[in-house]
């Protein structure tokens, strides 16, 4: 026997608390049931039962280790949605029976300028909800499980007028595109926004920039799109993104842009479409970096700027105004023993527009 700290640990026997879930065990991105353990409720903790969780298309990447980050096992899923079952005895913001959710993150160091300012997550010690190490220095497991403990303070309240399943994207895919619509100016009403790429986040964008009262031209490669993006989401135009006949014509119109694509793309044709002063908000990452001709910028004083989910209180901001508009994801709720498929599909881009696990229902006992 060798010395025991130098042993794994075993993640079923790391915490008190016996949790079961679906976890990637190599760069395979093979999920599997999997038993691990979650951590005592603590005083400023609450303990959500999960019902739904969304696919994030992060998750795949996560899995098959394409960031070179990832930590094995990994149980994924950052878009948690569910009823609280337990309060530590200093929780004030939630109640048992609330419904609550859990997004991309479970902590932050709260004191750094950018936590201070409500932004944490740009903190430098942020911590992910899965694949991330936690204060106690063990690893994060996310929502494809049973349940889940985190601070109150890394939970939202989720409005009664919102379905869970159809909610559970925002959690990410709706704070990613809601946060630079705010901070950036790009929620006025009578402004013009463009959407560029219509999937997971295009199409939350697009009903957010509605709701906000602004005029929303969707930017595309797929010229099919253009029936589902103004008859069903209500954009008012459609570009396709390769026809310089299209982005000519709409030279100078856009008073931003939100940039959702993950894959590379020339960034000159878009830069075109902004007003003088325009903005462009990357929150697609493509893996290669993107060439930005510098007179593109120069010639308009425009700007390009990026923006990664938003904070708690931003979250818990979009989540109601989503509540107030009606604001849900188009999904397709999945059984969890589907969620092999389904990240083959999401691979393929074979889905309108985001996969939901109905963990309650199909998470079945080990």
């Amino acid at each position: 026997m060798g010395d025991s700290s130098t042993e794994a640990v075993i993640p079923e026997e790391e915490h008190p608390h016996k949790a079961i879930g679906w976890a990637a065990r190599d760069a395979s991105g093979h999920l599997s049931p999997f038993r691990f353990s979650r951590r005592n409720n603590g005083d400023e903790d609450i303990t959500l039962k999960i019902l739904f969780c969304g696919i994030c298309h992060s998750d795949l990447h996560c899995i098959k280790n394409e960031w070179r980050n990832a930590v094995y096992p990994i149980v994924p899923g950052h878009e948690i949605v569910g009823v609280v079952t337990e309060v530590g005895r200093n929780v004030s913001k939630f109640k048992l029976g609330d419904r609550a959710g859990v997004g991309c993150m479970v902590g932050s160091c709260r004191s750094c300028g950018s936590c201070k300012q409500g932004f944490e997550n740009y903190c430098p010690q942020m911590v992910l909800t899965y694949n991330s190490v936690d204060g106690d220095g063990t690893m994060t497991y996310g929502g494809y499980s049973d349940a889940v403990v985190v601070n109150q303070d890394f939970a939202v309240h989720f409005p009664e007028s919102l379905p869970l399943d159809k909610g559970a994207p925002l959690l990410c895919a709706g704070i990613t595109v809601y946060s630079p619509m705010k901070h950036f100016g790009l929620n006025e009403p009578g402004k013009h926004l463009g959407v560029v790429g219509l999937g997971g986040l295009g199409h939350v964008a697009v009903k957010f920039a509605k709701a906000f009262g602004m005029k929303v031209t969707v930017i595309s490669s797929s010229p099919s799109k253009e029936k589902e993006a103004m008859e069903r989401l209500g954009a008012d135009a459609f570009l396709v993104s390769s026809s310089m006949d299209q982005i000519l014509a709409a030279t100078g119109t856009m008073d931003g842009i939100i940039n959702t694509v993950s894959a590379t793309h020339p960034l000159m044709p878009l830069l075109i479409l902004l007003k003088t002063h325009g903005k462009m908000i990357m929150v697609g990452a493509p893996e290669k970096p993107l060439e930005v001709p510098a007179f593109s910028l120069i010639l308009g004083g425009k700007m390009m700027a990026g923006s990664a989910i938003g904070g708690m209180e931003d979250t818990q901001e979009m989540l109601d105004f989503a509540g107030k508009h009606g604001i849900t994801a188009d999904v397709e709720v999945i059984r969890m023993d589907y969620v092999n498929t389904a990240m083959e599909r999401l691979a393929r881009n074979d889905v309108r527009y985001r996969f939901v696990i109905d963990v309650a229902n199909t998470l079945t006992p080990l």
